[in-house]
This record gives structure tokens, C-alpha cells and sequence, in this order.
């Protein structure tokens, strides 16, 4: 969708508009998501979330192949796939933690999030070959297929009996209550403060990699391909690598250093001469990014109380949800007027400086997100 919206009109305020639309709707489905989860069946929520993006999938492929698909059409479409799938996120998540000890949290969350990234990997090497032959058209149709078929496999996905948490009071009361624990714990509220402003600040080069790619290197399609595959392998790296590395030293170190990485590399992606250069940057660029995204939600799973995981997990993924969508946003109208280039570069200055000020100025902050658990916590 980002390549048509950037072929199409030139202008990089359009995938700013698609990144709010489809992220945006977290605000309002992500905790209502995530207190559905904790009183009621979390497969049912996904199943259903499936069916409904298996439908928006479907009708973009439609619009497109029969030549009446418009940029507001695809904005309508991410916003309604926006709403459906950052209902079950919560779903999702929840699961992992009632898999695994909390010692091997991390690693299940790292696992769940190189299992995801292959799509970054697979998809867009498919893409590009589908591309080179056809249309973007058949790139949805072909999504569209898959949507289906997610559908049909997770059909048969049983999970064991689970305490479920009786309906007290009004669903907004439990997403309120919630969101008052998750604020209490510094174990939860560290990590979901953390993303959002990572969220805001830096998060916003995923939405302009076509812009990178089209307008910066002028290398089309492939060189969008190539851009969000090299994004994709990095993370599965990051993923598989990152867990060993955090149990040979700390899940803090692991953190603090893939933040420390990300800032890097995206300056170096920002100044890359070249394609070439860029795809490799962006391969550490994915291994950290996703090393510092693993760190957070690993600390979001271990800190929070079993009652209320569901929701202060959707209260961490409305974070980076609405941070996100926002960011773009408002860095879109910057690169539109002034270059991807320099913005991209102000961004990791600016997180450099937030990183310091709270380093110096609230350390507390950031050590409490390597601790263990206690009741009290």
C-alpha cells in the first residue's frame, strides 16, 4: 500500500495518512481488545479479527485489479484492518506468558517476533518478484489468499482451560482499572512511557522507506522491496540472537544497547550514499529496532500482575499504536517540505538527547525495567 500511495501521488503526507489509519485505531480497539481478552475466549477474538482482515484484504485486491481502488480507498480499508487486528493483539500476546517461565519470557517473545518478521522477509521478496511480473494488484490478491488461509489453520488451534475474569461492573471500569495498575507498577509503566516515545520519535522511518527507496535512490518498487526485506532479516537476526546475549549478560544491557544501535544506524541509513549501503545499514537497523521492541514487551509480560496482563499489555501496544501513527504523521509534512534525509537525522538527535536527560535525570527509571518481579512490585 505504501508503494501504490507513493507511485500514485508523489507526496510522502499520504503514507503518513495510511501509517495514522491503520494504526490509530488502537486507541480505541487495543484496550477494549484487551479487556475482552482477560472475560472471554481469546481465540474467539482472534478468529474473528482474522475473518474481518481476510475481508479487507480481499476487497483491496478487488478495487485495485478492477482499476477503481483511490488513495482514500486504502486509507478506509487500513482503518477498518486497523481496528480488527489491534483488537486481538492483546489476544495474542497474552498467550505467550502462560506458555513459558519468566526466565524464558524474553526468548518466547523474541521467538513470536522472528516468527512475524519472516513475513518482512518472505513477503516483500515475493512482492518484489510478483512486481517485476505483474502489478501491485496481484500482491493483494495474493495477501488476500493467505488471510484465508491463517483463517482456516487457526481453526484448529485449542489452547488449554483458563480462568477467565468475571464481568464486575462496566467494560470501561476494567480498562480504567487496568490502566491505574499499569501506571502503579513502575515495572509496566517504565516500558509503556519508554515506547511511546521511541513510538513518536524514530518508529516513523518504517513509513517512509518507499519514500527512501522512490524518491531518494529512485530504485522503484525493487528498491522498496529490498529496504523492508533488509528490515525483516535484521529483526530475525536480532530475535534469535539477542535472547542468548541478554542470558550471558542482562535483559537491561540487551535493551539499552539495542537502543543505542538503532540510534546509530538509522543516522547511517539517513546519509547511505547508496541502495547497497542503506539495505545493510538497515539490516542492523532491524536487528535493533526489534531488539529494543522484544526488550520492552518482555518487561510489559514480566512485571504485570496475571489478572490484568491482558489489558496492560493492550494499554503497551495503544502506546505504540497511537505514538507511532502520530509520529509519522507529523515528520511527513517535514519531509514532504524539507527531505527525508535531514529529518531522519534530527529524529535520532532528538532521541539522543530525550536518552541522556532521563539517564541523568531519572535513572531509576530505566534500572527498575531490568529488575525481577515481587509481589509488591
Amino acid at each position: 500500500m505504501g508503494v501504490y500511495l507513493q507511485v500514485t501521488t508523489h507526496n510522502a503526507v499520504w503514507l503518513g495518512i495510511l501509517t495514522l489509519a491503520a494504526w490509530m485505531p488502537s486507541a480505541i480497539a487495543s484496550p477494549v481488545g484487551g479487556a475482552l481478552a482477560d472475560r472471554m475466549s481469546r481465540e474467539r477474538i482472534i478468529q474473528l479479527s482474522n475473518g474481518v482482515m481476510a475481508l479487507c484484504a480481499t476487497t483491496l485486491a478487488v478495487l485495485y485489479l478492477t482499476g477503481r481502488l483511490r488513495p482514500i480507498d486504502a486509507v478506509l480499508i487500513a482503518i477498518l484492518e486497523g481496528f480488527a487486528g489491534a483488537a486481538s493483539w492483546a489476544s495474542w500476546q497474552s498467550l505467550l506468558r502462560d506458555l513459558v517461565d519468566t526466565d524464558e519470557v524474553l526468548a518466547a517473545v523474541s521467538l513470536s517476533s522472528a516468527q512475524f518478521n519472516l513475513g518482512r522477509i518472505i513477503g516483500p521478496m515475493l512482492a518484489g518478484v510478483v512486481m517485476g511480473f505483474g502489478s501491485a494488484g496481484w500482491c493483494f490478491a495474493i495477501n488476500a489468499g493467505t488471510f484465508y488461509l491463517v483463517v482456516l489453520i487457526y481453526g484448529f488451534v485449542k489452547s488449554r482451560p483458563r480462568q477467565l475474569v468475571a464481568p464486575v461492573g462496566h467494560l470501561f471500569d476494567q480498562i480504567r482499572h487496568g490502566a491505574m495498575t499499569a501506571m502503579a507498577v513502575r515495572g509496566t509503566r517504565s516500558p509503556i512511557l519508554s515506547i511511546a516515545v521511541i513510538a513518536f520519535i524514530m518508529s516513523p522511518f518504517i513509513s517512509f522507506v518507499p519514500t527512501m527507496a522512490i524518491e531518494v535512490f529512485h530504485a522503484g518498487e525493487v528498491g522498496t522491496s529490498s529496504l523492508v526485506t533488509a528490515q525483516g532479516v535484521g529483526a530475525v537476526l536480532g530475535a534469535i540472537l539477542l535472547p542468548a546475549l541478554a542470558a550471558r549478560t542482562s535483559r537491561l544491557k540487551v535493551l539499552e544497547g539495542s537502543l543505542i544501535v538503532m540510534i546509530v544506524g538509522l543516522a547511517g541509513y539517513a546519509v547511505s550514499p547508496t541502495l547497497s549501503v542503506a539495505v545493510a545499514v538497515m539490516v542492523v537497523v532491524g536487528a535493533a529496532y526489534i531488539g529494543t521492541l522484544t526488550g520492552l514487551n518482555s518487561v510489559v509480560q514480566i512485571h504485570a500482575p496475571g489478572g490484568e496482563r491482558s489489558r496492560i499489555l493492550s494499554l503497551y501496544t495503544m502506546s505504540l499504536s497511537v505514538a507511532y501513527p502520530l509520529g509519522a504523521f507529523s515528520q511527513s509534512f517535514f519531509v514532504h517540505r524539507f527531505g527525508l534525509r535531514p529529518v531522519t537525522l534530527i529524529s535520532t538527535g532528538l532521541m539522543v538527547c530525550v536518552y541522556l536527560a532521563v539517564r541523568a535525570g531519572a535513572p531509576r527509571f530505566i534500572s527498575v525495567m531490568g529488575d525481577t518481579p515481587t509481589p509488591n512490585a
